[in-house]
């Protein structure tokens, strides 16, 4: 039988505040579970600083190689939101404004104090390009083929996600079930390997942990099938336990 149809992602994280601590990252756990929900696999994230070359280059390899690239930040009023002129750039279109955009910003600003010209550097997009809802702030996210540029605020990039679910092709999504157990992971190294080696379709991971003064790890098994799943949990949690480990279902 043949495998089936792995659908990927990238994420394209641009920020000088990211890359100085200034800001931590929140949109890479978000956006892995919201695409988990629509069969798609966060498969690569990348940071990069705000700058035209190292975000083009960035955008062209990771839009090769992924079925999508979802890129946050530099999309907003200042002088230093530059995503769009750079994966303009990138993929030798022009910067216009999206006429609907302008009418979505003008209708949300109208009683904020007018459209700016600041304001409406956020209806600029690379020519071709569609508009991702949102209906938080008013400034649209940009959909240019495989490519979904969103806020790096993450919660309007979280309603610019929602605008895009469904609305993607994608496999099955990653089912996950937890296994923890009293022992440090280098002891159970083996038998993991061997129950993962048993059990076609399912990938196990080790999170090892340090608590109340004891070595432990949560056994995170992963797979697209329940009934798979289920299998591999029970036959890990019984190897676990011949081996004279109590296991604990749902992780410690």
């Amino acid at each position: 039988m043949a495998a089936a149809r792995i659908w990927t992602a990238a994420l394209l994280v641009i920020g000088d505040e990211i890359l100085s601590g200034r800001t931590q990252d929140r949109n890479i756990a978000q956006l892995a579970t919201w695409l988990n929900a629509q069969g798609i696999r966060l498969a690569e994230a990348r940071v990069v600083a705000d700058d035209i070359g190292q975000i083009g280059a960035a955008v062209n390899t990771l839009r090769d190689t992924h079925d999508y690239l979802f890129t946050t930040g530099g999309i907003g009023p200042t002088h230093d939101d530059i995503t769009v002129d750079a994966i303009a750039a990138a993929l030798g279109v022009s910067v216009i404004i999206h006429p609907r955009a302008r009418a979505m910003l003008e209708k949300h600003y109208e009683t904020r104090g007018g459209t700016t010209e600041a304001r409406l550097r956020m209806a600029r997009v690379p020519e071709g390009a569609e508009l991702i809802e949102n209906p938080l702030s008013g400034a649209p996210g940009i959909r240019l083929g495989n490519i979904f540029i969103l806020a790096g605020i993450p919660g309007v990039a979280a309603q610019m996600l929602e605008a895009l679910s469904g609305t993607l092709e994608g496999g099955q999504p990653m089912l996950s079930g937890t296994i923890g157990c009293w022992v440090p992971e280098s002891e159970v190294a083996d038998l993991l390997g061997a129950v993962e080696r048993d059990h076609a379709g399912c990938q196990i991971g080790s999170y090892p942990f340090y608590k109340d003064g004891r070595a432990g790890a949560n056994f995170v098994v992963r797979a697209t099938d329940q009934a798979a799943l289920d299998a591999c949990l029970a036959d890990l949690a019984a190897r676990l336990t011949a081996a004279g480990r109590e296991s604990f279902p749902g992780g410690i």
